[in-house]
């Protein structure tokens, strides 16, 4: 137990070599390793080489705050602001990437052309370097996208769409698609073939949205807007233009309601101004309908002249009395007297015919106081002042009639005035209300005219809300495709892919590959293990023999004293799970090393199914067990001395019987063993495969240790649960695993337990006859002794 305790031990110690092993594993892929590194490079330049490159530029804009804000202490109120600011923020983002926007930026830089210089492996966005432009005289369907191929034949003329027609700059040309001329904008050298291809505003806009980034500052109301194309001047001059087209946005959407106002008032004054035009109509036919200056000024001309009008008539019928007077006097005076001249009759006639009359009676009255009436002259007289009288009789009748029309002049007046005056206030309250219902348009003219200069104004001054805090610019260096961590990928790739392939390898690999998986899959010691043997000879360990392979079974030698403390005279059992892991191999050997230490040792070639000790030792076919067992051949004769080996011994097989298992019950065994005791020091039992066939099962009981043969790359994993089953239930006796075939590990130099062995070049060793061809690779890159590889199928 204490052995097994060491063993265990060190097997823990070795255990810490699991991630050398493991790096060791796949160092010896290093070839590939590079050859996939470097593929990958090669790929990695080609792309970056031919690939589109894209280019970003970013710009900033500031997003005022309207609202004022609240100047109280009311954190609810200080938290709903802040909420609303955010919500702004968010929704100018939108505003700001939303395709109206983009619309509006495409037709302002006419990028619905897209102006391409076509090369012989990739094309080249050439938006601002293209020494020309198209013109569209003419697009036949503005709805589709269409391309245009230039092919330019020298510098002033070119060829469209492959035909053999060459076009001058400034010549219209017609396509299915349309009409077009082409200007030249620059005085530099135009390159070979072009493609422009013309989209229709949406389209366009879709697809500049794609490149379009719109990101707010946290904590400040600020958007940058970055945009990725192919060229970097495009990407500037649409940051910069979508800036300031979202600007014109935020003033159109603030003068939406002014220009609604606006169109509002337009049409309330056109209207206004008919009615008013309509009012005035009616209020200037109506003063002139009814001669109406002013009601009050009026009324009171009426009334004075219907006083003046009574008056007169008083005064007409005043002077009518005293006409009446002169004619009643003139009448009945007889014409003796003189008339009064100063009745205030205002006729010059009369007065005239007065003053005559008056006149000729004192002249008569004169004659009279010297004459008699008789007298002649007297009677001249007389017959003047008749004549005078009655003259002024026609005429006081004259006047009377005079009198009598102007009276009725003045009555009618009188009646006129009157009649006006009744008729006022009725034309006076039809002429207010036209009155106030002007003023009252015209107070709605005023005020309309008011509010539109008042909207002209704000809308004049209306600014922003927004400020441009940095304009974009061309940037050009790439972002797209990343030189850096293209190369990095690549390498990453070319470094994974191998990789990944190794790990598949191993993960579908379910046979045995290293010590580590005997270690991590059972518990049975690992006793040792034997490296590939590249010579044709089976028979490694001989006398002076100092290749690792030799020194490997001495390890093995030694680590048995571990297991076989108290035995003189071990029986040393060598099976495997199934055919061709070297049980014959590890036999052969193990005795040679038993024997190279004085003691007598014989191998007993008991895989009487497949025996393989005599023809691997080149040794004819010789009777043995089988011709024992049937009684043909005597005990002593079955040793066979192996040539050249002192101490070494073969107990041959004999024919391959028809019934081995049952043959390997014959009591006669029991004698066979107890003379080999007897007369060997050391046993070597070469079996049939336990996992095969229970020949080794049956010949265990005579076992003092079993060498449980495992082969690198041979046996399979599941196999291993065996051995622990038969460890754990003790069907074999002290059962421990030898490693076989195991490979040489690049780095460490050697087939050593664990990698504790020794190295070539290190004077302990002969060199192997073959090393492996990786050696080569391993020694370019400093590694010391290389690897070694399978030329042909060795000899186990």
């Amino acid at each position: 137990m204490e052995e097994q305790a060491v063993l265990k031990s060190t097997k823990a110690e070795l255990s810490t070599l699991n991630v050398k092993e493991l790096f060791f594993k796949y160092i010896r892929y290093l070839p590939f390793y590079i050859i996939s590194v470097a593929l990958a490079l090669f790929i990695a330049f080609g792309y970056l080489r031919y690939a589109t490159e894209f280019y970003r530029s970013s710009g900033s804009i500031v997003i005022k705050d309207d609202k004022s804000s609240s100047g109280g202490d009311n954190n609810k109120i200080d938290i709903l602001m802040q909420q609303e600011s955010r919500k702004n923020i968010q929704t100018e983002t939108e505003v700001l990437q939303s395709r109206q926007v983009v619309a509006r930026v495409v037709e302002a830089l006419n990028l619905n052309f897209v102006y391409t210089a076509v090369g012989k492996i990739k094309e080249l966005d050439v938006y601002d370097a293209v020494p020309f432009k198209l013109e569209a005289l003419r697009i036949n369907d503005s709805a589709s996208a269409f391309e245009i191929d230039l092919h330019f034949i020298n510098q002033r003329s070119f060829q469209v769409n492959k035909s053999k027609e060459a076009i001058a700059f400034d010549q219209p040309f017609s396509t299915p698609k349309g009409t077009f001329r082409l200007i030249k904008t620059k005085n530099q050298d135009v390159g070979e073939d072009y493609k422009i291809s013309w989209y229709p505003t949406e389209v366009r806009a879709n697809g500049l949205l794609g490149g379009l980034i719109v990101v707010p500052k946290q904590n400040a109301p600020i958007l940058t807007a970055s945009m990725e194309t192919t060229n970097p001047q495009l990407a500037a001059d649409f940051v910069n233009r979508l800036l300031r087209e979202y600007q014109a946005v935020t003033i159109e959407d603030k003068n939406a309601i002014t220009l609604q106002k606006l169109e509002f008032i337009d049409a309330r004054l056109d209207s206004v101004s008919r009615q008013l035009d309509s009012i005035n109509d009616r209020y200037v036919a109506f003063r002139q309908r009814n001669n109406v200056i002013s009601p009050g000024v009026q009324s009171e001309a009426y009334l004075k002249r219907s006083e003046e009008a009574d008056k007169a008539i008083r005064e007409q019928k005043v002077q009518v009395e005293t006409v009446h007077q002169i004619e009643d006097y003139l009448r009945g005076s007889n014409g003796s007297l003189t008339v009064p001249s100063s009745l205030s009759i205002q006729d010059p006639v009369l007065n005239a015919l007065v003053l005559d009359y008056n006149k000729a009676q004192q002249e008569r009255s004169e004659l009279l106081k010297n004459a008699p009436e008789a007298n002649v002259v007297v009677q001249q007289k007389t017959a003047e002042v008749e004549n005078l009288r009655k003259k002024i009789l026609v005429n006081t009748q004259n006047i009377k009639k005079s009198f009598g029309t102007v009276v009725g002049s003045l009555q009618s007046s009188n009646s006129n005035a009157l009649a006006q005056i009744s008729s006022i206030p009725t034309k006076e309250r039809e002429l207010l209300d036209i009155q106030r219902e002007l003023q009252s348009k015209a107070e709605i003219y005023n005020t309309l005219l008011a509010k539109r200069e008042e909207a002209a104004i704000t809308l004049a001054a209306t600014i922003s809300n927004t400020k441009i805090l940095q304009e974009a610019q061309p940037d050009n260096t790439p972002i797209k495709p990343n030189h850096r961590g293209t190369k990095i990928l690549a390498i990453v790739i070319g470094l994974l892919v191998p990789t990944i392939a190794v790990v598949m390898i191993e993960l579908f690999n379910d046979k045995v590959t290293s010590r580590n998986d005997i270690e991590r899959l059972t518990q049975v010691t690992l006793l040792g293990e034997v490296g590939h043997n590249y010579s044709k000879e089976t028979l490694l360990v001989t006398s002076g023999n100092r290749k690792v392979i030799a020194e490997q079974f001495r390890i093995l030698r030694s680590n048995l004293q571990y297991f076989l403390t108290h035995v003189d005279k071990p029986v040393l059992l060598v099976t495997s799970s199934f055919s061709g892991e070297g049980k014959s191999f590890i036999s052969t050997n193990m005795g040679a090393v038993m024997a190279l230490a004085n003691k007598k040792t014989i191998i007993l070639e008991f895989d009487i199914r497949k025996p393989k000790v005599l023809s691997q030792l080149n040794m004819g076919k010789r009777p043995g067990l089988t011709n024992y067992l049937l009684g043909k051949v005597k005990l002593e004769d079955l040793p066979v001395p192996v040539d050249g080996q002192p101490n070494l011994f073969v107990l041959p097989c004999g024919p391959v019987p028809p019934n081995p298992s049952e043959l390997l019950l014959d009591p006669k065994l029991d004698e066979l063993f107890a003379y080999l005791k007897q007369n060997f020091d050391v046993i070597v039992m070469d079996t049939a495969p336990v996992g095969m066939v229970s020949d080794a099962l049956t010949l265990s009981k005579y076992a003092d240790c079993t060498l449980y043969i495992v082969r690198q790359g041979h046996t399979y994993k599941k196999q291993l649960g065996l051995i622990d089953e038969y460890y754990r239930e003790g069907k074999l006796p002290k059962i421990s695993i030898v490693l076989n075939d195991a490979k040489l590990r690049s780095g460490y130099g050697n087939y050593g337990y664990g990698g504790y062995g020794y190295g070539y070049g290190e004077g302990y060793f002969e060199e192997e006859e073959k090393k492996h061809g990786m050696s080569k690779w391993l020694g370019w890159l400093g590694f010391k002794n290389g690897m070694e590889t399978k030329n042909k199928k060795a000899k186990v």
